[in-house]
């Protein structure tokens, strides 16, 4: 690498130190082996943050977070903090994040790697050479929109109320994230929405339409309600490539995605800005397992999905392909091995904790170099 690139660590709450530890020794390899660089930081996030600092996202991280050309993020959350109002709790932090950096695409790759088939809740002639893409909006929707709130009704009940809101602006940006993905792979593209009973669903389909039909006629497009969509995954998941849907269906289809691949502890993701003027965006990569606090400190946590969210940053912001594909390659030659976390562990298969499982990936790392 020609200069040395910021990169902003924020392990946060739970099992994210413990596979961030992981991540930091691919990092320290990358270096010694390749000569690859980084500059580092490390900063507080969600409930570590709430006892240092008070907050879950205090400002000195979010000036980090907005310098950094990319951040690892780790995982928040815990029963700690349950007893706190919504706008302290520590998931805020992240939510605070995508709307501050403007990270409007989230991408969450579904991928059954051959040695985790029959980790897969379904058949394995169902979810054999599954390589699915969900690409979620994630700063508008029902998560974000106005009004939103809790109110005491004339008669004493409570009512609680959240708007589901998107524009036509919105609807592109995202769109054209997926449609541009599509054509690096198999040129299809499924929108997810739900027009059959929602007036931003109705819009969704009708600007998606538009968009593939002025810009992207090369690109096959089919319309999906999420509730079918949903029975689809477990029926026939091969069936889809590139999904793109609102922020509340992308939550749900991801996680969906996530037993078809047989763990939580083997998803990684990306969460990317707008490309700017100087050809930069902000983007933020996290495994989508959560803090996971009741096996934290054990070390016993799958490390992967955060490993591969380290490969995923190399590839979108870095644009280093290559080395994102070797180490995508070291965690399958692992799995071969028949290393298992508990997450994914199978009859025959060696079951070891999050520090093995990292080193088995720097062993196969050292077996890539000429």
């Amino acid at each position: 690498m020609s200069a040395r690139k910021n990169l902003l660590l924020l392990p946060g709450d739970g099992i994210g130190p413990e596979v961030m530890r992981e991540v930091k020794r691919v990092i320290d390899w990358l270096d010694r082996r390749r000569g690859i660089s980084f500059e580092i930081e490390e900063d507080l996030v969600g409930g570590a943050s709430i006892e240092a600092r008070g907050t879950p996202l205090s400002a000195r991280t979010l000036d980090l977070a907005r310098a950094a050309d990319a951040i690892l993020f780790g995982a928040v959350g815990g029963p700690a903090w349950d007893h706190l109002g919504f706008a302290n709790r520590p998931e805020i932090a992240i939510l605070t994040l995508r709307r501050e950096l403007g990270l409007f695409a989230n991408l969450r790759p579904a991928i059954v790697y051959d040695p985790l088939v029959s980790s897969s809740t379904l058949k394995p002639d169902i979810v054999r050479g599954l390589d699915m893409m969900i690409v979620r909006e994630s700063t508008g929707g029902i998560y974000f929109g106005e009004p939103r709130g809790v109110e005491t009704l004339p008669d004493g009940q409570k009512r609680g109320f959240n708007t589901e809101v998107y524009t036509t602006y919105e609807i592109e940006r995202v769109g054209r994230v997926a449609f541009d993905l599509a054509r690096k792979r198999k040129s299809r593209v499924a929108s997810v929405e739900k027009s059959n009973v929602m007036e931003s669903g109705l819009l969704w389909r009708q600007v998606i339409t538009a968009l593939r039909d002025a810009e992207y006629p090369d690109v096959a497009l089919t319309h999906v309600l999420a509730d079918n969509c949903a029975m689809q995954m477990v029926r026939n998941p091969l069936q889809y490539d590139v999904i793109v849907t609102t922020n509340l269906f992308g939550d749900l289809l991801s996680d969906l995605a996530s037993m078809l691949t047989g763990s939580l502890g083997m998803l990684p993701s990306a969460t990317l800005g707008e490309v700017r003027e100087d050809g930069k965006r902000h983007a933020l990569y996290e495994p989508i397992h959560g803090s996971a606090p009741d096996i934290a400190g054990r070390g016993v946590a799958n490390p992967l999905a955060q490993i591969l969210s380290f490969a995923l940053l190399l590839r979108y912001s870095f644009a280093m392909e290559g080395v994102a594909a070797e180490i995508e390659a070291a965690v399958v030659r692992a799995l071969r091995n028949g290393l298992r976390t508990a997450d994914i562990m199978a009859p025959g298969a060696a079951r070891v904790g999050t520090g093995v499982m990292g080193e088995a990936v720097l062993r196969e790392l050292e077996k890539s170099l000429p």
